[in-house]
């Protein structure tokens, strides 16, 4: 069993170097507390402020470093006066230039409403807490740079569905509702295709698949539901949901309506997951009106983190790491529950190092 990893870590730009600091306070104490718990850190410089200064956002020996790395930790990126000469910005480019190398296909959002976390909504009913999963690498986002022009008359984008493409995310799905408590309403384990089948063929295409992936998964039920109508379920009943899967756009969309139910984008962490490696990284953006102010909420990285040692634990059959990630959470989780520290985008007035030391504190508490 391999008990010694190595993170690649992006700090990138705006407030993404602070989460990233706070971060490491969290991992620094967990691995000095923690015996067998030996997580090594590269820190490299990426992003747009990176091309900036050089042309570049993903340097080549950055980009082989993580392909190295048993894991890749990365916060904000992009800033959006930093453009390339078509006048798109440049974080598009990196972002889906490193899924690619990465071939990591799955991209996993939790919608988790911890207790005493804000919520938009007056009944939360018996708890919310479900997966969405985006096929990461084809869908409308394969004609990212690609895609048609005629002058300025005529612009096309095409989506690309594969077998191929659309089996493993589905696959990813029902061994992750394996992996699960099944949801909140009554505990059963299921995965609901989330697509447009009625209308486009490749969606129609899409839920064949993975209905066909399904019947491998007797254990595990299985429904589709239109994309139209699972924007209303999330939030008139989302306790009824377990794991989602769907066209890598949908999933940009609904992922980002599932993070506004449980707090916001400052809570929200996300995985992206191939066969050999594993991206992590917060769902929000740079926010770089707060860069520099100590006052981003670091919580959504942090939490990323906690997937990355529960990936590693998965993926290497180490109990250390599973047993990390979930103390990791579990502090996270008695923070917000607590609510005297908190930042300012979830009703508080605490420091990014504030929530950083706090969870560390707990984690520690939690240990001893």
């Amino acid at each position: 069993m391999m008990t010694s990893y190595k993170i690649a870590l992006l700090p990138g730009d705006g407030i993404g170097p602070e989460c990233m600091d706070a971060t490491r306070i969290v991992l620094d104490a967990m691995v000095k507390a923690i015996d067998g718990l030996d997580l090594t850190f590269t820190s490299h410089h990426a992003g747009a402020q990176l091309y900036r200064e050089t042309g570049e956002t993903l340097p080549a020996a950055v980009l082989e470093d993580c392909l190295a790395a048993d894991a890749v930790l990365l916060s904000a990126i992009g800033l959006p006066d930093v453009r390339s000469p078509d006048g798109t910005e440049v974080q598009p480019t990196m972002m889906v230039g490193l899924r690619r190398a990465l071939k990591v296909h799955s991209a996993i959002r939790p919608v988790k409403l911890y207790p005493n976390a804000p919520c938009v909504l007056k009944d939360t009913g018996p708890g919310i807490d479900f997966i969405v999963i985006r096929e990461n690498l084809e869908g409308l986002f394969a004609s990212f740079g690609g895609g048609s022009r005629v002058a300025d008359e005529v612009v096309t984008d095409t989506m690309v569905i594969t077998r191929k493409g659309t089996s493993q995310v589905s696959d990813f799905a029902f061994r992750l509702a394996q992996r699960r408590n099944g949801r909140p309403s009554d505990g059963k384990k299921m995965v609901t295709c989330v697509d447009k089948a009625n209308v486009f063929r490749s969606m129609a295409f899409f839920r064949d698949v993975f209905m066909d992936v399904a019947e491998k998964y007797p254990d595990i039920d299985s429904n589709a539901v239109y994309v139209d109508a699972m924007s209303l379920y999330m939030v008139q009943n989302p306790w009824d949901f377990d794991v989602l899967v769907m066209e890598n756009q949908f999933g940009d969309i609904l992922s980002d309506l599932g993070a506004g139910l449980v707090g916001g984008l400052g809570l929200g962490p996300s995985a992206e997951i191939g066969e050999e490696h594993g991206l992590f990284q917060p769902s929000h953006g740079t926010a770089p009106q707060l860069a520099g102010k100590n006052v981003a909420n670091p919580l959504a990285t942090i939490l990323s983190a906690s997937m990355m040692l529960d990936w590693l634990g998965d993926k290497h059959d180490n109990k250390i790491c599973l047993d990390a990630a979930v103390t990791l959470e579990n502090a996270v989780a008695k923070l917000l529950e607590q609510g005297e520290v908190r930042t300012p985008d979830i009703g508080g007035s605490s420091s990014t190092t504030d929530v950083a030391n706090s969870v560390a504190k707990l984690v520690l508490e939690s240990l001893s």
